[in-house]
């Protein structure tokens, strides 16, 4: 690697728009994100999982499609 090119790697600050900080490492000095892990619907639990089922029987019963036996 050539000498005097390279901008230097820092400890950085990172803070959560929940107010969540933690360290990390960057050329940055501080870094700002919308959301981390313990503010996440997938690293919370909160997730909501969207029915597909109910979808298929609104349309099905919508045009009059019986379930093929």
């Amino acid at each position: 690697m050539k000498a005097g090119i390279h901008p230097n790697y820092n400890k950085t600050v990172v803070t959560c728009a929940c107010g969540n900080t933690f360290e990390s490492g960057s050329v940055k000095k501080e870094i700002r994100i919308e959301t981390c892990s313990e503010c996440h619907p997938f690293y919370t639990g909160r997730q909501k999982f969207a029915e597909a089922g109910g979808r298929v029987d609104k349309f099905n019963k919508k045009y009059g499609m019986k379930a093929q036996q």
